[in-house]
């Protein structure tokens, strides 16, 4: 859709600004007060009409935008016959995704769920049952990296390691060690009798969009080979089309063990998978994971028709194409702001700048210039537009963008 549609105004409107959260609603968000009834492609739109141009993508998740057409007659057409039968039956639609995604990736097994925590702590069991079967019940643990975002559960957010995120869940659960990101020699150091595995995202996504170099990647690669260790790696938020190829890994050139995906790979809709190695998931045999509503129809329709138009030839093409528009965009609007952007850092369309200011001031200032952006730690902002936005709503991206720096450098009055 032209980015023509969306006259700037300096607030939401009343009808659309309510008075508070409802307090039935339990306050783990500090959520924006505003009220979204639909979308169409990369616009949201409020009751009263007004549109926001969406640079947020649900944090990296509406992969196609809004309402697009394939995945409204996808779920549509399934909700009409079947939505849930659990799995304690073959389910079709299981069966076609993970046949398309073993023939599109490294991977021979898949594990449908329902988030990217479920896929994370699917991976992290993976690995643990993988040395176990091997008859090494000692190696246990797993390597993680500062910066690292797998999920909210208990293992992830030790995983992590984020000393905000642990706060006041009692002792962080045992089994994972961290090392500074980028550090190789740091994680042959961190190699011991328990390691099990390695686990990293290839781009930190709320870790302020810190990529791996291809060279670390094969570091990484290289020393789970050397020393029996299974190499994990979170694509949570850079896979499904987001890097420009299907997965981050592929620009690396390496083939990982286990890759846990959410977000993109749904669409808009809540689903998680495991892809793995045949080798790697020998020990995830029956009874030892699962998942109640994991891979069920409706999400596996969906699932099916995203695939459908990420893999469509020239579709990726598009992306890398749209990247090389977006960082040149930015790197514009951090000439004309030098003392607000520091950086701008990124992989295909999940990109961000590193300001002076804390991100919640952009984020602020762009949403009175009806953009949506998210924050990111070390201070930056992330931009993560649909993957089919055009060129022209990028231009209007960067452009509400620079207003809204701004905004954020004019004096208070």
């Amino acid at each position: 859709m032209s980015a023509s549609f969306a006259a700037s105004e300096t607030s939401p409107r009343a009808a659309d600004a309510i008075s508070g959260p409802s307090p039935a609603v339990m306050g783990t968000y500090a959520r924006q007060n505003l009220v979204f009834e639909r979308g169409e492609g990369a616009w949201l739109i409020t009751k009263s009409g007004e549109r926001y141009l969406d640079a947020a993508s649900g944090v990296a998740v509406n992969v196609l935008g809004h309402a697009h057409p394939r995945l409204v007659a996808a779920l549509t057409e399934q909700a009409g016959k079947l939505w849930h039968t659990s799995n304690l039956y073959r389910v079709e639609g299981q069966e076609r995704l993970a046949e398309r995604l073993v023939a599109a990736t490294f991977a021979e097994k898949v594990f449908f769920c329902n988030s990217g925590a479920e896929a994370c702590e699917a991976a992290i069991k993976a690995a643990r049952r993988y040395q176990f079967a091997g008859g090494n019940p000692q190696r246990w643990r797993t390597i993680t990296f500062t910066g690292s975002f797998h999920g909210r559960t208990l293992a992830t957010i030790a995983a992590g390691g984020n000393p905000r995120y642990l706060e006041g869940f009692g002792p962080a659960m045992d089994g994972f060690d961290q090392v500074p990101f980028g550090d190789l020699a740091a994680v042959e150091r961190a190699i011991g009798p328990e390691t099990a595995a390695i686990m990293i995202e290839p781009v930190q996504g709320e870790g302020g969009i810190n990529v791996a170099t291809s060279e670390f990647l094969q570091g990484l690669r290289a020393l789970a080979d050397a020393n029996g260790l299974l190499l994990i790696l979170d694509e949570v938020q850079c896979g499904m089309g987001r890097s420009g190829r299907l997965f981050s890994y592929e620009l690396a050139g390496i083939k990982p063990d286990l890759v846990a995906v959410a977000k993109g790979i749904g669409g808009g809709f809540p689903m998680g998978a495991l892809l793995a190695t045949e080798t790697a998931a020998r020990g995830l045999v029956p009874g030892t994971h699962g998942s109640t509503f994991g891979g069920n129809p409706l999400a596996m329709s969906v699932g099916c028709a995203v695939l459908d138009a990420v893999l469509e030839p020239g579709f990726l093409e598009a992306v890398r194409q749209k990247t090389l528009h977006i960082k040149q965009s930015l790197a514009a609007v951090k000439d004309a702001h030098p003392g607000l952007v520091l950086e701008v850092r990124g992989q295909g369309l999940l990109t961000g700048i590193k300001v002076t200011v804390a991100p919640g001031e952009v984020v602020k200032a762009a949403l009175e210039e009806k953009l949506l952006v998210v924050g990111a730690s070390d201070n930056v902002v992330r931009i993560l537009p649909p993957l089919n936005i055009t060129d022209e709503e990028i231009a209007e991206i960067t452009q509400r963008l620079s207003r809204a720096l701004d905004r954020v450098a004019a004096p208070a009055t």
